[in-house]
């Protein structure tokens, strides 16, 4: 199993305690747990099991996983699970990708109202592409969108941005047949855009007027009505940015893309390059550029590096990935079942029975084989937090450490 020789947890064990100094009295509580998760994550202080091999008798010691949603080493098994109940949703038709960008003036705005601000993007960005999707002079049709929050740029910087995957088509409007989108083509951006932006901005002011919004340090000043009106004046007069991709190769190529994106969190660990004398070095992608030159280095101290990891950390609660329109889970799989059924489409060849249904909250298995036969992995002990195994293998075999 690949294991990158830095991870963020060697950062945060390294410098943590000093940047929590620095920083005391501004470090939120729900960020002093993503450190010390993420420090602990896959180390006895989480406690563990030992693993043995049934056909070669390897025995090995697998420390337990931290499983909170920011820690870079826990969302692979987290987004098998997803993608595995996803599967049967996808239909046999192309897919696109659309992102909503909130202007940088919202974005300052909304690193000191996340859950207010995030959950607006999430509603204004839906609510356009569904209402234009409904518009008979474009596509006539109810559609279906999977939406993901990202909260960063590759650079670890704030900003906000919704990632929507949408079948390209939907469901007549009153029910009789598939309604398809142009080949290549799905919605008009610029429409889109300014739909998004007036309900963006209606929405915030709404949310100013009842007192939802807080403003504190720079921003202070946009406590008075007059003064925040004001800048939503302003960015009622600029053009905000949508952006429409090519559609996907196919339903497994959407599989493919959001197994890279549900799951993810600021920086991964792989992406990470040196930790010394003069800081966290990582590789990031400068979309100024084009081609290989795109892909650079950036250096930060480990303060900063920290502070900017921890600017995405999301409020309690706050779901990152949502569903709308055909796929919202109140009727997901009617909707879905009417859509093959219009497109003349196959039931997926693993349709969940009473079986499955009755485990499906159970998580999946992810134990790795043995690495030395390839055989199946049985746990043979469990120690509690703090402990250790009462007889640890012996070293000749090769220790490794895994997630439980």
């Amino acid at each position: 199993m690949y294991r990158p020789r830095l991870e963020v947890a060697d950062i945060l064990h390294h410098h943590g305690a000093a940047w929590r100094r620095a920083n005391a009295g501004h470090v939120s509580l729900g960020q002093l747990q993503v450190m010390s998760a993420i420090v602990s994550c896959r180390t006895a202080a989480l406690g563990g099991h030992v693993t043995r091999c049934e056909d070669c008798a390897h025995t090995q010691i697998a420390y337990n996983s931290c499983r909170n949603r920011h820690c870079p080493k826990c969302q692979g098994a987290a987004a098998r699970d997803w993608l595995a109940e996803r599967e049967a949703d996808l239909l046999p038709v192309p897919y696109f990708h659309v992102v909503f960008t909130l202007p940088a003036a919202i974005a300052d705005t909304a690193y000191q109202n996340k859950a207010v601000i995030y959950d607006l993007l999430f509603k204004a960005s839906s609510e356009a592409l569904l209402t234009i999707a409904a518009d008979p002079k474009h596509l006539g049709a109810r559609i279906g969108v999977t939406a993901v929050l990202h909260s960063w740029g590759s650079a670890m910087t704030h900003h906000p941005h919704v990632h929507m995957i949408v079948p390209g088509g939907g469901i007549a409007l009153d029910g009789s047949r598939w309604v398809a989108c142009k080949p290549g083509f799905f919605l008009p951006v610029r429409v889109l855009s300014k739909l998004f932006r007036r309900l963006m901005l209606e929405k915030l002011a709404a949310a100013h007027a009842v007192g939802r919004l807080t403003f504190f340090g720079e921003h202070a000043g946009l406590r008075d009505p007059k003064a925040f009106a004001a800048q939503l004046a302003a960015l009622r007069k600029k053009n905000w940015f949508i952006y429409a991709k090519p559609p996907f190769a196919g339903p497994q190529a959407v599989l493919a893309y959001l197994a890279r994106y549900t799951h993810r969190v600021a920086v991964s660990n792989r992406r990470l390059v040196a930790l010394d004398a003069d800081g966290v070095t990582f590789r990031y992608k400068d979309y100024r550029r084009n081609g290989q030159e795109r892909y650079r280095t950036m250096t930060l101290v480990p303060g900063e590096f920290i502070r900017r990891f921890l600017l995405h950390v999301l409020p309690k609660g706050f779901h990152r990935i949502r569903h709308y329109g055909l796929l919202a889970s109140a009727a997901r799989q009617a909707n879905i079942a009417r859509a093959r059924e219009l497109l003349a489409a196959p039931e997926p060849p693993t349709a969940p029975d009473a079986t499955t249904k009755a485990t499906a909250t159970a998580p999946t298995d992810h134990r790795p084989p043995c690495p030395c036969c390839g055989g199946r992995m049985i746990v043979i002990e469990t120690f509690e937090r703090g402990g250790g195994p009462r007889d640890p293998p012996r070293p000749e075999p090769g220790i490794r450490t895994e997630a439980a």
